[in-house]
C-alpha cells in the first residue's frame, strides 16, 4: 500500500508564513502601482490644463490691450463695461483652475518668473520691475509664461 506523506505542522506553518509574506508583497506592489497611476493621471491633467491655458493666454492679452486703449469718452460705455466683465470672468476662471498671474511691478526682478525686455539705469543696485509689458502666469510651480517686464535699478 502506498503511503502518502503528509506535511508536518511545522512545514505547513512555514508555508503559511511564506504565502502571507508573498501576499503582503503583492498588496504593496499593487498599492504602489495604484499610487503611481494616480500621480501620472494628476500630472497628465495638469499638463493638459497648462496646454489649454497657454493657448488661451493670447486671447486675454488682446482683451487687456483693447481695454488699455479705450478712449476716455467711452470708459463708461456699456459695451466697454461688458468687455471688462469678460476679462474679469476669464481671470476668475483661470484662478479657479489654479493659474496665478505672476506679480511684477514693484517686485524684485526674478529671472525664474520675469523676462527683462528693457533695463533702465537708476540710483540703486537692486533690479526692480518698473513696468509689466505682458502678464506672466504659473500653474503651481510650473511657469506657463514668463512676465515680460521693464526693469530699473533702485
Amino acid at each position: 500500500m502506498n503511503k502518502l506523506k503528509h506535511p508536518t505542522i511545522d512545514t505547513l506553518k512555514q508555508q503559511v508564513v511564506e504565502l502571507t509574506e508573498a501576499l503582503q508583497r503583492e498588496r504593496a506592489d499593487s498599492e504602489n502601482i495604484r499610487r503611481r497611476h494616480e500621480e501620472q493621471i494628476g500630472s497628465l491633467k495638469t499638463l493638459v490644463k497648462a496646454n489649454v491655458v497657454r493657448e488661451l493666454l493670447p486671447v486675454i492679452d488682446n482683451f487687456e490691450r483693447a481695454l488699455k486703449h479705450v478712449p476716455a469718452d467711452l470708459k463708461d460705455n456699456d459695451y466697454v463695461k461688458g468687455v471688462q466683465g469678460v476679462v474679469k470672468q476669464f481671470e476668475k476662471t483661470l484662478e479657479q483652475m489654479g493659474v496665478e498671474r505672476i506679480k511684477t511691478v514693484g517686485e524684485v526682478f526674478d529671472p525664474r518668473l520675469h523676462e527683462a525686455v528693457t533695463m533702465e539705469e537708476g540710483e540703486g543696485t537692486t533690479e526692480v520691475v518698473a513696468e509689466e509689458l505682458q502678464s506672466g502666469y504659473k500653474l503651481g510651480d510650473e511657469i506657463m509664461r514668463h512676465a515680460m517686464v521693464k526693469v530699473t535699478l533702485k
